[in-house]
């Protein structure tokens, strides 16, 4: 990866984290003021949602963090070793997870009339959707694994060659 390619990846990633942030510290207390001023009838408490919403970028910056860390061992060579797998298999269960609660987040906007039934639909889809990009990191380890295995098995195979010559 190139020198211009890695910086511009991390400007982008901190643009995001500073993003979530802003969210965390500025959107959510708004939302939560909106949700007690609202006067739609709520089938849970004002804080279970706030709380889902919470979780929910907090899952995002693990995933940025994670991306950062593996962005970092692009920069040192290091990408194809054992100690990048720790990284991507949590980003796998992050995004897991952000399915898992924006799930229950649809799940609970269901029953009333406090939010439209497409709303919820959409909320579905957007389910899918992370669900499918969970799928394709999946598909990216397995390809890292396979990756790593021919790295070790390039190097065993160059040490035998050098105790040959």
């Amino acid at each position: 990866m190139g020198q211009l390619t890695t910086l511009a990846l991390r400007i982008v990633l901190v643009v995001l984290l500073a993003g979530s942030l802003f969210v965390q510290a500025v959107m959510v207390p708004l939302v939560g003021a909106d949700l007690e001023e609202g006067g739609a009838e709520l089938a849970y408490p004002r804080a279970v949602y706030l709380v889902v919403l919470i979780l929910g970028v907090v899952t995002v910056q693990i995933v940025l963090v994670c991306v950062w860390r593996l962005v970092t061992m692009v920069q040192r060579g290091t990408v194809f070793s054992h100690a990048a797998f720790r990284y991507v298999d949590v980003v796998i269960w992050a995004i897991g997870a952000a399915a898992v609660l924006l799930s229950a987040f649809g799940y609970m906007l269901a029953p009333g009339e406090a939010v439209a039934p497409g709303v919820v639909l959409l909320i579905g889809g957007v389910v899918v959707a992370v669900l499918g990009v969970a799928l394709i990191v999946l598909v990216l380890r397995m390809l890292l694994a396979q990756a790593v295995a021919r790295d070790v098995e390039a190097a065993r195979m160059e040490a035998e060659l050098k105790g040959v010559i």
